[in-house]
């Protein structure tokens, strides 16, 4: 005979199956159907509870994928479905935060976690001084979530050596099938400079960002490709992994994104043959001062290149430069010489996180606006992951992210020499490779507000935390 708690729970089973049941019907009636979202809300719940782990690589598996959502009515706009998770596994994570007491030492004293945190701190006080307070700790937020779930929870992820691999994975494959669907669209209207802003939607908003993170991860794919050992079935998909993101980065039109991997790609070679840094250091100098003497000489040269972005990718590549008719090129001069204007006017608190975008319109000069300009400077951010901190929250502001990728670029650095096997020291570059894509981009483009960038950069540097922590030789 089953016992009384075995009968308890059978009632206490069909009793809930019977209510959850009865709500349906009633959300049905009254066509309040977005109650019938509530069991998967609280089978989602259980499961960040009770397999935290396993909801982390949905998440990172589901986030290539994500869609954004704006709700009209209510003004608000998030990603489907990894914003809402993120933000339940961010209150989990500070429940068990203050419910332990603790945190895993090694991973929140390093280097890396406390420039982090640092930021955070900046950005919380910035907040608070903010001139739009509410869009500055809406922001404020977003970046905790990013941080709380992307570098923190996933870095006990990576203790488990077997997830690091895993972790790669599930964003490669989406990520290549976001690929695949994007060039599917893009064939179907010829391939055109022009129609590569758009075609990668509803995944991603704009170009720029889907070259960045396709950046990010052609250096790891080419490594899983090429240079980790792993049997023949995952090698082949590696390859056409690599290719595709390859392609992708190629066809997505994104000059910073092109320019990003030439940069990893050098540092990649320094790095490897141990160029010392005396070397780097005399080799920065001399050519920072043969710039400095050729100033006007070079800037002559930029305002002579009339070359426009076009479907021609060697034209292309030789708009990067043209600073006198290009619209893209002088639009983003344009928003840094805006958000010199405004760190003038508070450089030391900054304008408030997030306010850029709202604050920026009347720091335009009417000979710096271009034909994309807007009077009411409704069309995004600063372009810069260096000079929007600035505009918004001051000298520190702009300190605290240099500080971090300084900090984040040595931790990889050591965790590539030191680390105690060739899959780790592998693994080490590549990651190393993807951020300095990404950091290399963010003197042009930022994107750290959006999940599918925030996954790869706080997730890389969360992974490196480790390494240097756990899966370096001891000397």
């Amino acid at each position: 005979m089953k016992s009384i708690a075995d009968q308890l729970s059978n009632k206490t089973i069909i009793l809930i199956g019977v209510l959850v049941g009865l709500f349906n019907v009633l959300f049905i009636v009254t066509e309040n159907f977005w109650g019938l979202l509530i069991p998967f809300i609280l089978a989602l719940v259980a499961a960040t509870v009770l397999a935290i782990d396993k909801v982390l690589l949905f998440l990172v598996f589901s986030t290539p994928l994500s869609i954004f959502y704006y709700n009209p009515d209510l003004d608000v706009g998030f990603t489907l479905p990894t914003e809402p998770i993120l933000f339940g596994i961010m209150l989990l994570f500070f429940f068990r935060l203050i419910y332990y007491g603790s945190f895993d030492v090694k991973v929140w004293k390093h280097p890396v976690s406390l420039a982090i945190l640092f930021s955070l701190f900046w950005m919380f006080v910035t907040s608070i001084t903010s001139e739009m307070p509410l869009v500055s700790f809406k922001s404020l937020l977003g970046r905790v979530w990013f941080v709380s779930v992307f570098f923190y929870l996933m870095s006990q992820l990576f203790l488990f050596k077997k997830n690091i691999r895993l972790f790669f994975w599930l964003f490669m494959i989406p990520l290549s099938l976001v690929v695949i669907y994007t060039l599917y669209v893009h064939g179907q209207n010829g391939f055109g400079k022009d129609t590569s802003t758009w075609v990668m939607f509803p995944f991603f908003k704009e170009h720029t960002s889907y070259g960045a993170v396709l950046a990010m991860y052609v250096p790891v794919a080419f490594v899983f490709a090429f240079l980790l050992k792993q049997n023949l079935n995952l090698r082949v998909l590696a390859v056409l992994i690599f290719f595709i993101l390859f392609i992708g980065v190629i066809m997505s039109f994104t000059r910073a994104a092109w320019l990003s991997l030439a940069v990893a790609f050098v540092a990649m070679l320094f790095i490897v043959f141990k160029v010392r840094k005396e070397i780097i250091g005399v080799m920065a100098v001399v050519t920072l001062v043969i710039i400095a003497m050729s100033w006007d000489t070079i800037m002559l040269k930029f305002q002579k290149n009339d070359q426009v972005s076009s479907d021609n990718l060697t034209e292309h590549v030789e708009s990067i430069s043209n600073v006198s008719s290009d619209a893209s090129n002088m639009e983003r001069i344009n928003r840094w010489k805006s958000a010199f204007r405004m760190f003038k006017e508070r450089p030391w608190l900054g304008h408030g996180p997030g306010t850029y975008m709202f604050l920026y319109a009347p720091y335009q000069k009417p000979h710096d606006k271009t034909i994309i300009s807007t009077n009411a400077g409704d069309l995004g951010n600063a372009h810069s992951e260096y000079i929007g901190p600035l505009a918004e929250s001051g000298v520190l502001g702009a300190l605290s992210i240099i500080v971090l990728v300084v900090v984040t670029m040595v931790t990889g650095i050591q965790a590539y020499y030191k680390a105690q096997s060739r899959e780790i020291k592998l693994i080490a570059m590549a990651t190393l490779m993807g951020l300095i894509t990404y950091w290399t981009h963010g003197f042009l483009n930022n994107f750290l507000e959006m999940d599918k960038a925030s996954c790869p950069v706080w997730g890389f540097s969360a992974l490196l935390v480790i390494i240097h922590r756990f899966y370096c030789k001891k000397f």
